[in-house]
């Protein structure tokens, strides 16, 4: 093997392994959005902010953000969680630009997005980006 292919390999393995960092550091992280307004039925008039998974019925890491954004509404007032599965709703995955699932919407009370996050979402991350949004700490909800 000659010298320039060795370095044509050496060169395209530094590229993908470069892409692939940057890929791994942007999912999962919340990303300011533009304010674009949701209108769907599923989402409440009556919360505070609204946690709007996209999701379909092959996607692996559905189900555990399913859990965990379930978890973090229960864990703060007012807030929803929606997953949508884009299996049967295709005209949302355009109109949302969505380019994988699962695919998250961070949307206040309004139901305009303040944050979104493409694959599974890192908690801490989510957490933060909550408390903002609602402009309080951290308070469980009480049993009724």
């Amino acid at each position: 093997m000659n010298a320039t292919a060795v370095l044509t390999i050496v060169g395209l393995v530094l590229f993908a392994t470069l892409l692939g960092l940057l890929w791994r550091w942007r999912t999962g992280r919340v990303e300011t959005s533009r304010d674009t307004r949701v209108d769907l039925p599923e989402i409440s008039a009556d919360a505070s902010a609204t946690l709007l998974q996209f999701s379909t019925a092959v996607c692996a890491p559905c189900k555990p953000t399913r859990v965990l954004l379930a978890s973090l509404a229960d864990e703060y007032a007012g807030v929803e969680h929606v997953d949508i599965d884009l299996t049967h709703r295709a005209d949302l995955a355009a109109r949302f630009n969505i380019l994988q699932t699962p695919t998250t919407l961070l949307l206040d009370g309004g139901g305009v997005v303040r944050g979104r996050i493409g694959g599974a979402p890192r908690a801490h991350d989510l957490r933060a980006a909550l408390e903002i949004l609602l402009d309080t700490r951290h308070t469980d909800r009480t049993p009724s």
